[in-house]
């Protein structure tokens, strides 16, 4: 068994006498363990760190993709939560398959556990780790922005138990902030995707406010920030502003209007 905290303090020197094959092997069943030590800060962290450095060969990533594509039907939630992570470094590297995309979609959207940090599992977020995958996506010239602009606002209208309290809004708002500054996308679609809000928000409960009410809306909020200030790209000190920056602007505030009258 190798010792990955030796190679995690040794600066992720590849050791030797090994293949890169059966080293990653190791680390896909280390990145579904418990022990947030294990999966997190040595697993996830290795991984992240060869794919970075372009230790993995093309063809070793597209086999990787496809486990963590696997990892979204997994029983375990952990397993589920860091696949986007491994997918996000993996497209960062430049390698992608389209037929990556729709069993995220699904599970993005569907995944019923929404738990930021757990005291025995550590940091699960999934909506915070699927945003920065779907951020990625949201910039990938094969993925279509309005695609990924629905997908982040179906990921916070979708009934649930659980209100944000671990920065997931923060998160999402930022991925559904740099895929608005696709230079490719419609003036229609960079405000028609907030659509499901307003169609939402016009028949509010008689009763307290729905969870996932209260989780569009912090999104909102921080993406209005970006639309108002710019948003930085990933691996980048540019600053980029929002395409059609004033029409969705003004959706946003429609769409808060309509919960938050006394705002404006």
């Amino acid at each position: 068994m190798t010792d990955w905290a030796q190679v995690r303090d040794a600066g992720y020197a590849v050791p030797d006498g090994r293949s890169v094959d059966d080293l990653v092997a190791e680390l896909i069943g280390m990145l579904r363990s418990p022990d947030p030590g294990v999966r997190d800060r040595q697993a996830y962290s290795v991984l992240a760190t060869w794919i970075g450095r372009g230790v993995l060969s093309a063809d070793q990533l597209r086999v990787l993709g496809d486990e963590m594509v696997g990892r979204f039907a997994d029983p375990e939630i952990q397993a589920r939560t860091f696949a986007p992570l491994i997918l996000d470094s993996i497209v960062t590297a430049e390698v992608f398959e389209p037929s990556w995309v729709p069993p995220f979609e699904r599970w993005y959207v569907g995944e019923e556990d929404l738990r930021g940090y757990d005291a025995k599992l550590g940091w699960l977020h999934a909506v915070a780790h699927g945003a920065d995958l779907l951020g990625t996506l949201g910039l990938h010239e094969a993925v279509e922005p309005m695609q990924m602009l629905r997908l982040g606002l179906g990921r916070v209208l979708t009934p649930t138990p659980y209100v944000f309290r671990d920065m997931e809004d923060d998160r999402l708002g930022y991925a559904l902030a740099i895929t608005l500054t696709r230079p490719d996308l419609a003036d229609t679609d960079a405000v028609e995707w907030l659509d499901p809000a307003l169609r939402v928000f016009a028949n509010p409960p008689v009763e307290g406010i729905p969870p996932e009410v209260s989780n569009t809306l912090r999104t909102l909020r921080v993406l209005y920030v970006f639309v108002d200030h710019g948003v930085r790209l990933p691996g980048t000190d540019k600053v980029a502003q929002i395409t059609h920056r004033d029409a969705v602007r003004e959706r946003i505030v429609e769409v808060a209007r309509m919960v938050t009258p006394y705002y404006f």
